[in-house]
């Protein structure tokens, strides 16, 4: 049965519907005039569906809401479940990349495209794992092949890790030089460093005094 044969609460009903999946899938609130060339039908229409499936929720004590935000419809969490999207948040975080991955990442982002064994070279250790994990999370993927000798995978980020970092091109990553020391600092670091032999005194009998 068409939806031109369906009873008018039914049409609505269905429409709505088609409303809540557009908005779930999407990552940016939803404009009003798009929903309504998706669905054919009035902007006017679409408005009015939303405010009530926004009352329905609110009258069905869920814990999303749908809101108007930015010129769009979006879903989020009610204000009132924030202690357990929290806990939520700080639970994930204990899934952060470690100190080796994040230098990985590092490597790569400035590098790229840039393969394992010159990460290798860099770090000096085998970066494999963390190459794995940085993939599996999304951040680095395979962009090329060396076109040397046994055509080596060349790795570089993704738009994934731009967004994480809330930038929008690599040319926005802060240059490297501002995370490298002043020749003056290094120096100061190599002479604390630096072993120096003890020097032996000699006395006015000829022995040595430490």
């Amino acid at each position: 049965m068409s939806d031109e044969l369906l009873p008018v609460q039914d049409q609505i009903a269905s429409f709505k519907r088609a409303i809540e999946a557009v908005i779930m899938v999407s990552h940016d609130p939803v404009p009003t005039d798009l929903m309504a060339q998706l669905i054919e039908q009035p902007i006017a229409s679409i408005e009015r569906w939303c405010d009530e499936l926004a009352a329905e929720y609110v009258a069905q004590r869920r814990g999303f809401e749908l809101r108007r935000v930015a010129g769009g419809y979006r879903y989020q969490t009610h204000p009132d479940q924030t202690p357990y999207v929290e806990r939520f948040v700080l639970h994930d975080q204990k899934a952060r990349l470690s100190g080796a991955a994040l230098e990985t990442l590092a490597i790569i982002a400035y590098k790229q495209p840039i393969s394992r064994a010159q990460v290798a070279s860099i770090r000096g250790v085998d970066p494999d794992g963390v190459i794995r994990t940085l993939q599996a999370r999304g951040y680095i993927d395979e962009v090329a092949r060396d076109p040397g000798p046994g055509l080596a995978i060349l790795f570089g980020t993704t738009a994934q890790f731009l967004e994480k970092l809330g930038i929008d091109t690599l040319d926005d990553l802060p240059p490297i030089a501002e995370f490298i020391p002043d020749a003056d600092i290094v120096e100061a670091l190599e002479q604390g460093l630096r072993v120096h032999p003890k020097t032996e005194q000699v006395g006015d009998d000829g022995s040595s005094i430490a």
